[in-house]
């Protein structure tokens, strides 16, 4: 951990960071890393669950929640941790690099993110959006037909009732991802 706190300090950006800051995040810590310089990090870094779960536990700094889905490994990740941290994910940058790096690859993602749909808390359901998104947009690759989802055209008709009654919500968080979803399968599922 050390060590990984040594790599930020030497990448910090003081210009993001105030930037970040003057925006509202609220992080007793910015170091105002750009993903680029958080994946390199990643890359230098063992992918286990207990130092990822160490950094998710580090909620007072922005770049130990944006590395630490990037070191657990997907294979290993259990639903009822994944649910916990689809659900504790502080902010939007957060919940995009949760979705995108760890949890479209967790067995059972889909399942999750339509659970997440009924929380009260906006920001879950954002994060269940964005995994739905990636979901979709995986089952378009051969490693997502590899993978066991449902072919896109599927997966956007199943996910379709969930982004048009999130839309209804007008919830300023997650109206505009709803939108976004509902373009995408609109798009594939066009005849």
């Amino acid at each position: 951990m050390q060590i990984i706190k040594r790599r930020f300090f030497a990448m910090r950006n003081g210009i993001i960071a105030d930037t970040l800051r003057k925006a509202g995040l609220d992080y007793r810590m910015i170091f105002g890393l750009n993903l680029p310089q958080v994946v390199e990090i990643a890359g230098e870094q063992p992918h286990e669950p207990a130092l990822a779960e160490e950094l998710w536990a580090d909620r007072r700094t922005r770049e130990s929640m944006l590395l630490a889905p990037m070191l657990y490994p997907h294979a290993e990740m259990d639903g009822a941790t994944a649910r916990r941290w689809l659900a504790e994910a502080p902010t939007v940058e957060v919940a995009d690099v949760l979705c995108l790096k760890l949890l479209r690859n967790v067995d059972g993602a889909f399942d999750m993110a339509v659970d997440a749909m009924t929380a009260d808390r906006d920001m879950t359901r954002y994060t269940a959006l964005r995994l739905m998104f990636n979901l979709l947009t995986l089952a378009q690759t051969p490693a997502g037909r590899d993978s066991g989802l449902p072919e896109a055209k599927e997966l956007a008709l199943a996910i379709r009732p969930f982004a048009e009654a999130e839309r209804k919500v007008e919830c300023r968080l997650t109206a505009p991802v709803a939108m976004q979803l509902l373009d995408e399968i609109e798009f594939l599922t066009e005849e």
